[in-house]
C-alpha cells in the first residue's frame, strides 16, 4: 500500500491534480470530484509502469498544510 499527497488547483473552468512525489502523473477533470477520480486512476497507472518497468516506487516525501497570514 502507498500513500500520495495529490494538489488539486482550480483552473478557470475546470481542475487539475498533480503528485509531487510522482513526476509527471497529472489529471484534470471537470469537477473537484471528477478530478479526484482522475488523479487516483493516474497514479494506479503510473506506479502500474513503473512496477512493469521493474523501477522502485518513491516514497512519498511530499506533505501539505495551510498557513495564516494577515
Amino acid at each position: 500500500m502507498h500513500r500520495f499527497l495529490i494538489v488539486i488547483e482550480k483552473i478557470e473552468d475546470n481542475f487539475s491534480a498533480y503528485v509531487p512525489d510522482l513526476p509527471g502523473c497529472i489529471a484534470t477533470g471537470d469537477t473537484r470530484e471528477e478530478t479526484e477520480q482522475n488523479i487516483h486512476a493516474a497514479v494506479q497507472m503510473h506506479i502500474q509502469g513503473l512496477r512493469e518497468d521493474h523501477l522502485p516506487i518513491p516514497e512519498s516525501g511530499s506533505f501539505g498544510d495551510y498557513i495564516t497570514v494577515e
